[in-house]
């Protein structure tokens, strides 16, 4: 693959609202490129800072004109792409303000798929995995126009509750008024 060809095929999809890319979804965009080729050309494209490597097998488009503000939800959702993922424990209380200390830079995610902590240049993803029937799960997310759904309040409080998180920095007062 040429730089000048990659960049452009990465504008095409950046133009889409695609900035963060597997590496199944790069070999899908570079069809052309034999394994050994698309190898040598993903170590080009990161040595000429045309990607970057967030984590393994995970790149984003350097130039991407797309805003910063919900990479780490991007990174997240390519993390476990095929599973079921929601904001919710700490993350999603610090957003209806009923926690008394905002995780900055640290999202907490539960998901149908493994647990873990992974480090990545835009901040630190947490997945805790749940058992949940997925139907059950459909019900306790919102769609607030962002990369992941996020759990109600309820939802969050649950979850923090049944995974034996530290729950007294949630305000319980706070905690009914956003529901």
């Amino acid at each position: 693959m040429k730089s000048g060809t990659a960049r452009d095929r990465l504008d095409q999809w950046d133009r889409k609202g695609r900035s963060v890319y597997t590496l199944t979804d790069l070999a899908k965009i570079f069809p052309e490129d034999s394994p050994k080729t698309f190898q040598e050309g993903i170590r080009r494209l990161r040595r000429l800072n045309v990607l970057e490597g967030v984590q393994k097998g995970i790149y984003i488009y350097a130039s991407s004109r797309r805003t910063k503000a919900d990479r780490l939800e991007e990174i997240a959702k390519a993390m476990r792409r095929g599973e079921y993922s929601y904001i919710s424990l700490e993350s999603a209380l610090s957003a209806y303000g009923v926690i008394s200390q905002i995780p900055v830079e640290r999202l907490t995610i539960m998901t149908t798929g493994r647990k873990g902590t992974y480090r990545t240049p835009y901040g630190t993803i947490e997945f805790t995995h749940t058992k949940r029937a997925v139907h059950e799960l459909l019900l306790r997310m919102r769609d607030i126009g962002r990369p992941l759904k996020i759990a109600t309040p309820e939802a969050a409080w649950a979850d923090l509750k049944r995974v034996g998180r530290n729950t007294h920095l949630v305000d319980i007062e706070a905690l009914h008024e956003a529901n």
